[in-house]
């Protein structure tokens, strides 16, 4: 049998069918984006049952220190457009490189901050280090593995980033306890380093009609608009945050509108399955952070169990979370759409079934299934939307789908009602679900109104 033609820059095997083995520039690809996933997702989640412990150390305020978190995720969430069109522009591979060394350097200084100013500060350089990783990561997986098996490589990438999210609050909170919270920072340090090593030994990629430079008008105006909105979610009360939103939003629409080489292609949203995913995507990520807080909140409150005890129990959602990015990469790009309706629907119900849950042998079992369906839909709004956009511009897409699901995480928060669990209520995960459900609804709704229309047209 003739062996298959090697790729001027990837090598043999990618002319292959999806169980062909990849070519090695491609396996390093992996390894780095699923490393440097991970290192995103930990310093997400890691660091927030550590809070009080990071303020008694750097004698910090109330009001100032959830600002190391927040400053994280708005660094991460609304710089991500215009990371994913960095890519595109100057190559995914070095856009990857770079965004893990400066993510590594960055939780070095995080390790030795000496005050809560300068710790906030260092967590946006690592935000928009986080901000680099993963659009040129996701992108680079697209483009240099085989058509077949990008989705399936990808959603591995995912799988060890949802073990980060999930895993994340309880070891970081035992580090914490146990060592010390700048434990949590030094943690990755290496965990980056071999990331690096690991992307140089990749293969380089770009789009090859990118454009000449970078639209700075756009990525201005997309991050604050951005950060605007994620500010207005974290405090629905602040309209001035939401006023600047819509205003920078529309300076961005008008931007795009006049620019020869656009950050993001206005044509993307007119890609329903796109759109479409992307918005279900962000919904999903709203009910895990949900379900990550209410659960072991239960556990706790309801069960009396204590904190270490509560995050073993939930090590079984957390596997079934895990597993939802490399499930969501077997599913085909044609079934992206319905396969995530059913999945949101299945989270509905699951989600309703922990809120009516009257021990810890009906909790455990429907918090599974419920980390199970949301794990595949979360999985599924990054592979499926790689798939709906043409491969020059999956930088550009990825970017965009990160940032909203980023941005909008917290509504998941605010959904489970935050400020009567602070005055000793009772959490719930009852709006969550019903915002699965009908979400899940529309997709439904979507995808019979498009076929249709085919039908007519034929």
């Amino acid at each position: 049998m003739p062996k298959p033609e090697p790729h001027p820059r990837l090598g043999p095997y990618t002319r292959c069918g999806p169980h062909t083995r990849l070519a090695p520039q491609a396996r390093w690809a992996l390894a780095a984006v699923a490393t440097g996933a991970f290192c995103v997702q930990w310093d997400s989640f890691a660091l927030n049952p550590a809070l009080p412990v990071v303020r008694d150390a750097l004698h910090g305020s109330a009001t100032a220190t959830p600002w190391v978190v927040s400053g994280y995720l708005l660094a991460a969430g609304s710089l991500m457009p215009a990371a994913g069109r960095l890519g595109d522009l100057y190559g995914r591979r070095r856009m990857l490189i770079l965004g893990l060394t400066l993510f590594g350097v960055t939780s070095v200084l995080c390790a030795l901050a000496p005050s809560l100013p300068l710790l906030v500060a260092a967590r946006v350089g690592q935000g928009a280090g986080g901000a680099l990783i993963m659009p040129a990561g996701l992108a680079l997986l697209t483009d240099v593995c085989p058509p077949a098996r990008a989705r399936r490589v990808t959603g591995r990438a995912l799988g060890l980033a949802g073990l980060a999210t999930v895993c994340g609050p309880f070891l970081g909170g035992l580090l914490a306890r146990s060592v010390s919270w700048r434990a949590v920072f030094w943690l990755t340090v290496p965990l980056a380093l071999a990331a690096t090593l690991c992307a140089r030994r990749a293969a380089e990629s770009r789009a090859p009609d990118a454009g000449p430079s970078l639209d700075t008008a756009g990525a201005v105006t997309s991050t604050g608009a951005l950060a605007c909105l994620a500010r207005w979610l974290e405090d629905a009360a602040a309209w001035g945050w939401l006023a600047g939103a819509a205003l920078l939003g529309a300076l961005f629409v008008r931007a795009e509108r006049r620019s020869p080489a656009p950050l993001v292609d206005l044509a993307l949203f007119r890609n329903r399955p796109y759109v479409a995913l992307t918005v279900a995507g962000a919904v999903a990520n709203s009910a895990i952070v949900a379900l990550l807080y209410v659960v072991p909140l239960m556990l706790r409150r309801a069960e009396g169990w204590s904190g270490p005890a509560a995050g073993v129990a939930f090590l079984a959602p957390a596997a079934a979370l895990a597993v939802g990015g490399p499930t969501a990469g077997r599913v085909r790009p044609a079934a992206a759409v319905p396969v995530m309706a059913l999945c949101l629907a299945a989270a509905a119900a699951a989600l309703g079934a922990c809120e009516h849950a009257a021990d810890t042998s009906a909790l455990l079992p429907a918090s599974t299934g419920a980390a199970a369906a949301l794990g595949v839909a979360g999985g599924l709004a990054l592979t499926g939307t790689q798939a709906a956009v043409r491969r020059e511009r999956a930088g550009e897409a990825s970017g965009v789908t990160k940032a909203v699901m980023t941005a909008t995480a917290g509504v998941g928060l605010a959904l489970t009602g935050t400020a009567t669990t602070s005055s000793g209520g009772r959490p719930s995960l009852a709006l969550p679900a019903a915002a699965c459900l009908a979400t899940a609804a529309a997709l439904v709704l979507v995808r019979g109104r498009g076929r249709h229309r085919l039908r007519r047209r034929g």
